[in-house]
Order: structure tokens, then sequence, then C-alpha cells
């Protein structure tokens, strides 16, 4: 990895700071190259959603820049608090004076984590899709996390018939199916651990064979809704 520094003749490299042993590499390798040596910059990396491990498309805990404003705004709700401050610095354009004056506020309990998670979701969303984007996805948010409805919009999740057995399918495999989830053995641990409902009823046994009707709402996770059509 070193060498690609040397093969592009870098001036600037930008990395993690986790990456920060490869680039200063870079800058020895190009010296015994008679190059000279490129600037190194390094950023802090952003934790994910689990607040535990920096934010990864493979480990699942991440937010995508191109996600629905609901699905953003929804994702930055389940960050947990103790990052909230953090966010704040890293990924978005509030000032440091006014994240200084948020992080005292939370210490001495002034202000109440769900209002600043709340602030931190708008301000995020307003990057990416602007203010009358970020007012839908709140009120959205409210609407099902807060009253437990469903949202105005629901993707449909087709399902042919050959699909069905007696006009049922096995709920593993219908959380497979359903693009939220990589795997079967992804779509188990949700089932077991609670995570899985239809039309608002817990599913937890995973070797349930559901009986399908039309217009079924499953409910993957905290955020995905999909209606069932059966073709």
């Amino acid at each position: 990895q070193g060498y690609d520094s040397v093969a592009i003749q870098a001036d600037i490299e930008l990395g993690g700071t986790d990456q920060k042993f490869n680039l200063l590499v870079g800058r020895d390798i190009q010296r015994e190259y008679n190059q000279e040596p490129q600037v190194v910059i390094t950023l802090p990396l952003l934790e994910g959603t689990d607040g535990v491990e920096k934010m990864s498309k493979s480990l699942n805990n991440y937010i995508g820049i191109n996600e629905s404003p609901q699905e953003t705004f929804g994702k930055v709700m389940s960050v947990p608090d103790n990052l909230m401050v953090r966010y704040f610095e890293l990924v978005t354009d509030v000032s440091l004076d006014e994240i200084n004056k948020i992080k005292i506020g939370l210490e001495s309990n002034d202000l109440h984590p769900r209002d600043v998670k709340k602030r931190l979701a708008r301000e995020i969303v307003i990057l990416y899709h602007g203010q009358s984007a970020a007012i839908t996805a709140e009120e959205e948010f409210e609407k099902v996390f807060k009253n437990k409805l469903y949202p105005e919009e629901i993707k449909e999740l087709i399902l042919k018939k050959d699909d069905l057995k007696e006009g049922k399918i096995w709920v593993i495999k219908l959380v497979a199916s359903s693009g939220v989830v990589d795997s079967k053995s992804e779509a188990r641990r949700l089932v077991e651990q609670g995570g899985v409902r239809i039309n608002g009823e817990k599913v937890s046994d995973s070797n349930l064979d559901l009986t399908v009707e039309e217009g079924m709402i499953l409910k993957i996770g905290r955020l995905n809704f999909l209606k069932l059509v059966i073709k």
C-alpha cells in the first residue's frame, strides 16, 4: 500500500488515523525513489451506530449519504447518547462554540439527550436533503416511533406464488428475501432477538411458517417497513 504513493507521485494523502503507519511508510518509500515525501493528513474515525466499531457498511452500522431522509433520521436517533457530541463535531456544520454549549448543556442536564439527538438528526438530514426533508423526516419519526404508527410510504416486498407452500413461507426465508439483511443467519438472529414484527406482532419463533396475506406489514429492526404483495 505504501508503494501506491510512489506510483502516483502523491503530494498529499488523506487517511483515517488507523492508516497512519501505511501513510508514513509511503513517505519512506518515496524517499528511496528520490521523490519528495508526501504530506500526510489523518482524520479521526467515526464510530458507527453501534457505538463501538468504526462506521462500516460491512458491519451494518453505517448511515449512507444516499439513504432516504427518513432512514437517515431514524439511524441517527439510534446513535448512543455518548457519541452525540462527536457526531456534531465530525459530520455537521454546527460551529464549535455551539457544540461546546450543547456539551455543557448535556453535562448540566439543562438539555435533554433526546432533544439534542433530534437536532443532530435534523442537521445531518439538512446537509444531504435540505430543510423541508428534515422537517418531514422528523414528523415521520415521531409518527412511527412515538405514536407507534406506520410510515406514509412503505416499500413493497413482492412474493411470487411459487415462493409459498399452501400459502405459507418460512419466516427466516421471508426476512432474508427482504434485502434488509445479507443472510439467513442474520435473519435468524434478528427474529430470535425480537427484531421482526408482522402487523405489529413480534415474531420470535425462527421455525415459524407464516401464513401470508396480501398487504401484511413486515417490520425488520427499527427502521424497515415492507408491505407484502403476492404476485
